[in-house]
């Protein structure tokens, strides 16, 4: 059998998993940005190489032809330390570049390593200054590399201080003949700034990640709010089931009750009926032979005190439907306080009633009223054995007539209040402690409600609505 805990919780399972599986998306959705941002990255880098190789292409065939070819011719011999021919190259150069994003052009001497030409005035004339690739391009092949400057951090993150490429091509001739051979005349490197594409990826790298996480913790808040929301109806169900399984159980066992206690209540009346008659014949027998003597009369009263008892458990344990009729509530009230009058007088205590003008006519069973009625006022009564005043209001809403009753007495210890409702509990000495639930018996079969409460700075409050008549 499941426990309580185990029928409140069933949603317990689903949650987890939910989360868990959110946790698993929102990693494998930062994964897959972060892969999708390296691919663009290594498109972006393709990309640039395939454009340096066509700048130094196309740089190669404007040097050959419109400085190398032309300085040979007029000058006989290619001398780069002479102005002329530099400043003829330089301006060859920053022609056949115009309109392209590159950083640095650097020209090397194909057979001693030296820098021989340079946007960076300084470098030329530098000896040795090219690498592995400056062997590579003098060989005939083009390479690339990339170079990035920053932190350890930046590096990691992806958006160092500077990133350039760096291309190394050789510088060869040209010659439309069929059959001719190109040559080696130097070897260019050519120095492109890819800081600008690279802090555009990480921004939108950046920008996929938060806007995955904003996403992410949107359907994080709006899930964990279905969840709970699911979780509060369930355990709110489950709750409402174990309650009215609860009252289920209560029902069939007060059922059980009913059924025995009208089984044996005819047997226990036909002998008391006859020790009430016997009673009775032997009172006027002993008229005769000892009229002090109150045994009789003893007998009597304790049968009727019995029948009263057997007439309690008859009413709690199988409560009568009511026979719904028109009736006024005002006159119901007026004939308990009619009847207990007399001892309402002997034990001192006085009635306040205050009723409302124009009470609806209520749909309802005078007679069940009037015992509930009559159960109310004499546990009033019994709570004041001084005497003191007790308080009728009835007034009247849209949907019903209000009725009041309150009372001067000791009231009710606050940790008992709950139970005053239970069947055989009673804070008096005498009684079967079944006068409020009989009470509450009828005030459910009326459709009604009934609560009561401690008043301050003593007595209870004790609160009837009966609903209005179907007419109303």
């Amino acid at each position: 059998m499941k426990t309580p805990e185990e029928k409140i919780k069933p949603f317990r399972l689903v949650k987890y998993f939910t989360f868990s599986s959110l946790i698993v998306i929102f990693i494998s959705t930062i994964v897959l940005s972060v892969l999708n941002t390296e691919w663009v990255r290594t498109t972006q880098q393709k990309r640039s190489e395939e454009y340096a190789l066509f700048v130094a292409e196309n740089l190669n065939h404007q040097i050959f032809w419109q400085f190398f070819v032309p300085a040979a011719l007029k000058y006989k011999k290619i001398q780069l330390r002479d102005k002329v021919q530099a400043d003829m190259l330089d301006k060859v150069i920053l022609s056949a570049l115009h309109g392209y994003k590159i950083d640095t052009v650097t020209i090397y001497d194909v057979n001693k390593n030296i820098i021989s030409y340079s946007f960076d005035k300084a470098l030329v004339g530098k000896e040795n200054a090219g690498g592995p690739e400056y062997y590579e391009a003098v060989s005939g092949k083009a390479t690339t590399k990339l170079i990035h400057k920053g932190s350890v951090i930046e590096s990691l993150l992806g958006i160092p201080v500077e990133n350039k490429m760096i291309t190394t091509t050789p510088l060869h001739t040209e010659d439309v003949r069929p059959g001719s051979k190109r040559k080696t005349i130097g070897v260019i490197e050519i120095v492109q700034d890819l800081s600008k594409e690279y802090k555009t990826i990480f921004r939108f790298q950046l920008v996929v990640i938060s806007m995955t996480t904003v996403v992410m913790c949107g359907l994080f808040v709006i899930l964990l709010f279905v969840v709970r929301r699911g979780e509060s109806i369930i355990e709110k169900r489950a709750m409402e089931r174990l309650i009215l399984e609860k009252q289920l159980r209560r029902a069939e066992h007060l059922s059980s009750i009913g059924e025995m206690v009208a089984g044996i209540s005819h047997e226990i009346r036909n002998p008391l009926g006859i020790i009430r008659s016997s009673g009775a014949l032997l009172k006027k027998k002993m008229a005769a032979l000892d009229p002090s003597s109150s045994i009789p009369d003893i007998i009597v009263e304790e049968v009727v005190r019995l029948d009263n008892i057997i007439t309690d458990f008859l009413d709690y344990a199988k409560p009568r439907q009511p026979n719904l009729t028109p009736c006024r509530i005002e006159d119901i009230l007026e004939k308990n306080l009619t009847f207990l009058a007399p001892q309402f007088e002997e034990k001192g205590c006085v009635v306040e009633k205050q009723i409302a003008s124009n009470l609806p006519e209520i749909f309802a069973d005078s007679n069940m009223l009037y015992q509930a009625f009559l159960n109310i006022l004499i546990n009033s009564m019994q709570s004041m054995p001084e005497g003191g005043n007790m308080f009728v209001w009835i007034t009247s809403e849209i949907d019903g007539v209000n009725i009041v009753f309150e009372d001067g007495g000791t009231g009710i210890p606050e940790e008992l209040l709950k139970k005053v409702w239970d069947p055989f509990f009673s804070t008096k000495d005498k009684g079967t402690g079944l006068g409020l639930g009989i009470v509450k018996n009828i005030i459910k079969a009326h459709n009604g409600t009934i609560k009561i409460v401690n008043r301050l700075p003593r007595g209870i409050q004790l609160s009837v609505k009966i609903p209005a008549s179907r007419g109303n």
